[in-house]
């Protein structure tokens, strides 16, 4: 396996994956299954089981919430489940205000 620079970890480690934070997560905060991990993080169970299938991204929200209570720093999180950027960005459409025909109707996919 080669070391990937200034990171620690190794080549396989590398790639996305979201189970592996969860359970360093549940081990570090003596959680004994996802249930007990969302309690201690204060998420609704099925939030890490979508996670965890790689239904749902690791959002800055949760992540926040997963260092605040295992005091892990948000690098090592992040570099635990395999994300390597050095700067997270938001999409352009999420800075984007709402126009009057989009309002608060529901959206036609629901």
């Amino acid at each position: 396996m080669e070391r990937l620079p200034d990171s620690g970890a190794t080549q396989d480690d590398s790639a996305y994956n979201p189970g592996r934070l969860l359970d360093t997560l549940a081990e570090r905060l003596g959680a004994k299954n996802d249930a007990a991990l969302s309690r201690a993080l204060e998420v609704a169970p099925p939030v890490l089981s979508k996670i965890r299938h790689g239904r749902l991204p690791v959002g800055a929200t949760i992540l926040l919430r997963m260092h605040e209570a295992s005091a892990i720093p948000i690098r090592e999180l992040r570099d635990l489940m395999g994300d390597r950027r050095s700067r997270m960005r938001m999409s352009p459409q999420e800075f984007r205000p709402k126009t009057a025909e989009q309002g608060d109707q529901p959206s036609p996919h629901n």
